[in-house]
């Protein structure tokens, strides 16, 4: 049930990516040029999405159990560390570079060219490089 679930989730985002047209790296891209012509849309986006994503959290915060049965995650951590600065930033240049991000990334897998495969092919090999490097750093501590 909690894989249903998920896929469920992971498709209506992904929908919603392609109906709202971020999957569009060109749309993302005119987003940041703030210098240039311009594009408010992601905004809008962000910003629709901000309203429902706040009931919600109000609505699971009442809840003791998720609709699955499984406990309600806490709130996160909370610290910023050199890891969570640093993931921020590569994230934010890879973003401002490219036009994409992980999500809309997967959502267009099969409706793009060779330059998706190869932003998913480097995500993926940058998710493993950083396994890589944790288990690594593990093992000496």
């Amino acid at each position: 049930m909690r894989q249903l679930t998920a896929g469920l989730a992971g498709a209506l985002f992904g929908l919603g990516l392609l109906v709202s047209d971020m999957v569009n790296p060109a749309r993302v891209l005119a987003f940041l040029d703030v210098a240039g012509t311009w594009d408010p849309t992601l905004a809008f986006v962000m910003g629709g999405a901000l309203i429902p994503m706040a009931i919600a959290w109000r609505v699971a915060a009442r809840r003791g159990r998720a609709l699955s049965g499984a406990a309600m995650p806490g709130p996160a951590r909370g610290a910023i560390d050199p890891s969570l600065i640093g993931g921020a930033v590569l994230f934010g240049i890879g973003w401002g570079l490219v036009g994409l991000c992980p999500g809309p990334a997967l959502a267009i897998i099969g409706m793009t060219d060779a330059s998706g495969m190869i932003f998913i092919s480097s995500m993926l090999a940058g998710m493993l490089g950083w396994a890589f490097l944790s288990a690594m750093r593990a093992r000496t501590a």
